[in-house]
């Protein structure tokens, strides 16, 4: 089977993941809490960078909840995810991705908490609105490599990613099928980075989380479909992931337990959702 047909492999992947996850959406946890008196504690957040915001948005909220626990949030990419939480310096991993065979999914409960578009973005001046997903695959294995082929300049595609470690790009490069292919000019360890230098770049391109664009970039369609939550629900925007809080399965810490809860609680899907994650869990 060809490299580039493995898109339809993950659109199918992500379309059933999002009906089994429709298909448990009974209710939304209600019965978030017990004595703020009594909750106390200190609990760990680390992994991907994607998910900094949204999870330090939830643990804001939880700790008004809870005023004597204290929440940390921090990470350089999904990889450090499940090594943390193994390793013990992590109750909670952040993974902007699924779990790969390598980091042992067995040894892990999985939570869900929503799903995430990576979109393509490019300089505000680029006159390109609109790219295929082959043409994405090609211009990050390096096979195109001048805006020329698109009708623009004859200057070269700057190719900005994340680094190997991050999850928003290997969600990326395992849409398109070029994992083993892909090509850089320049390698950020954030979403913001990324953001930042396309915005000063007018011949480079990039992707990022859809919760992280602005007006500083210019944001491409994708065979014709620009990401929204919408078109991710619909799973007509193709490039989609998962955003994951993974756990040791063998945890029965409380405070753990309780912000998982809390999560998935109606609160908690809903500060999901305004930050423009699509949720696991229907408001």
């Amino acid at each position: 089977m060809g490299k580039r047909y493995i898109v339809f492999f993950w659109a199918a992947v992500i379309s059933f993941s999002i009906l089994i996850s429709g298909c448990m959406e009974i209710s939304l946890v209600d019965d978030v809490g017990g004595d703020a008196s009594i909750l106390s504690g200190t609990l760990t957040l680390t992994g991907s960078t994607s998910m900094a915001d949204v999870s330090n948005a939830l643990s804001e909220s939880f700790m008004i909840r809870y005023p004597n626990v204290t929440i940390t949030v921090g990470g350089n990419g999904s990889g450090e995810g499940a090594i943390s939480v193994r390793n013990g310096t992590a109750q909670i991993g952040l993974l902007s991705r699924s779990l790969k065979d390598a980091e042992r999914p067995t040894d892990f409960d999985v939570n869900i908490i929503g799903y995430d578009g990576v979109v393509i973005i490019v300089h505000q001046d680029c006159p390109i609105d609109s790219i295929s997903i082959h043409d994405l695959a090609d211009i990050f294995s390096g096979k195109i490599n001048s805006w020329s082929e698109f009708g623009g300049q004859e200057t070269m595609i700057q190719r900005i990613g994340r680094e190997a470690a991050s999850g928003t790009r290997s969600a990326f490069e395992d849409i398109l099928g070029i994992p083993d292919e892909s090509q850089y000019e320049e390698e950020q360890n954030s979403t913001g980075n990324i953001k930042q230098s396309v915005a000063s770049n007018p011949d480079a391109i990039g992707y990022i989380s859809l919760s992280a664009v602005d007006d500083t970039v210019k944001v491409l369609a994708v065979d014709g479909v620009l990401p929204s939550e919408d078109t991710i629900l619909s799973n007509e925007y193709k490039l989609i992931r998962p955003f994951l809080m993974i756990t040791d399965i063998s945890t029965n810490d409380r405070l753990t337990e309780e912000f998982l809860k809390f999560v998935y609680s109606e609160e908690g899907m809903s500060i999901i959702s305004d930050d423009g994650i699509v949720p696991s869990k229907k408001l």
